[in-house]
């Protein structure tokens, strides 16, 4: 992990030519863009991330239509609320433009925000709900969704692994910890898989001894995590601790990626598998041109979260070059139905619910003596696109 100096140095994009935000807020016709994702709480680090990222594409691009773009953090602090009194306040501000909401539960939420407020949300939260049920017309979606994760990670292990009949689950007890869930279950029974247990934990949890007891005393074949972020890396380490490497495969269904392996380290990762949005390791062309700025301008790979919130924001201002203006609605007409090369190689975003359709990959962590770098901490073993078909996803955008 990345000391506090470097950190603040990252987080400042000290680098030539980098954006003096400060300049710019001082500018009334600049296009103004929000970044709202937890920068305190359990969830800090991926917000943090996430900033870096909406920082570094605004600097690339230092301008669009003759404009200035501005920039703000917001820190949600992982709580729904706190993220819609906040997104309020940059919209009466001016801010029309937002990438982030880490979280489901906040990202719902800020999606139907903006939807009231002629705005754009664009987020890299899990919740089916998102681009389903409760889909909007100002909400777009980079990340796929929690069916996906699951389809993309617990059907190709079940075909590597077939004689792994015993799952057991420990869930994050709100929206996105849910969607995991179930789609797992649906997997698991048309699979004839037993599901031998399950243990719920709330979003504050830091000790998972008691649940992983009971997953022990369960004998699986598979322990699958299905939390994020601090608390999957608490419940993966807590679990080698306990030597359950040794009786059961182990699955991470949402890993946050090298950040995730820095604070781990390849011998707690080793033979680990892991469910991916993004792997700086990915073989695509932007991606590459991606992670070569992102190493000149940073000095280090990019993760999960600074790629997304990266990405995120691309897409929006490409959406404004394409339509030729920053009006919201103008910029949301240009993203429906758009195709790009994107991280993870052509990306498109469905124009009936706003889902970008991109892969998501299934990563093995690897031995430290077989790591070509020091970020080499995993190969991908499969990778795929499984989205519902959008008569099934229950979006009705007004």
């Amino acid at each position: 992990m990345i000391n506090r100096r470097d950190f603040l140095k990252l987080s400042a994009l000290a680098a030539p030519g980098a954006l003096s935000f400060s300049d710019v807020f001082a500018q009334s016709d600049a296009i103004q863009f929000a970044c709202p994702v937890p920068m305190s709480g359990p969830f800090a680090a991926n917000g943090k991330y996430a900033d870096m990222g909406m920082k570094l594409v605004l600097q690339k691009y230092n301008k669009v239509l003759g404009k200035s773009l501005s920039y703000t953090a917001i820190d949600t602090e992982g709580k729904p609320a706190t993220a819609v009194r906040k997104v309020q306040e940059a919209i009466e501000k001016g801010t029309h433009f937002f990438a982030g909401g880490i979280l489901s539960s906040e990202s719902l939420a800020m999606g139907k925000e903006a939807g009231k407020a002629n705005s754009i949300f664009v987020t890299t939260a899990g919740a089916d709900e998102i681009t389903g049920s409760e889909c909007n017309r100002a909400t777009f979606r980079w990340s796929v969704p929690t069916f996906g994760a699951i389809e993309q990670t617990v059907r190709p292990l079940l075909e590597k692994l077939p004689k792994a009949k015993r799952w057991y689950t420990i869930t994050p007890q709100y929206v996105f910890g849910d969607g995991l869930l179930n789609a797992a279950k649906a997997i698991f029974k048309e699979k004839g898989i037993e599901h031998v247990g399950n243990s719920y934990h709330s979003l504050a949890e830091k000790e998972f001894s008691g649940y992983l007891t009971n997953a022990i005393a369960a004998k699986p074949d598979v322990l699958l995590l299905l939390n994020f972020g601090s608390q999957s890396s608490d419940a993966l380490r807590q679990a080698v601790s306990f030597g359950m490497k040794n009786n059961m495969t182990i699955l991470v269904a949402w890993a946050s990626g090298l950040e995730q392996f820095e604070a781990l380290g390849a011998d707690i990762c080793d033979g680990v598998y892991f469910g991916a949005q993004y792997w700086h390791g990915i073989d695509s062309p932007f991606n590459k041109e991606f992670v070569q700025y992102v190493n000149t301008s940073l000095k280090i790979d990019p993760n999960y979260s600074l790629a997304g919130s990266y990405i995120c924001t691309k897409i929006m201002l490409d959406a404004m070059v394409k339509a030729n203006s920053a009006d919201p609605k103008a910029v949301i007409a240009a993203m429906e139905g758009m195709k790009y090369e994107g991280l993870t190689g052509t990306e498109e975003i469905r124009k009936g619910d706003h889902q970008v359709i991109k892969n998501y990959y299934l990563l093995k962590g690897k031995p430290k003596s077989k790591m070509r770098n020091k970020n080499d901490y995993a190969d991908i073993v499969s990778f795929g696109k499984s989205f519902l078909p959008l008569d099934k996803t229950m979006c009705k955008l007004a």
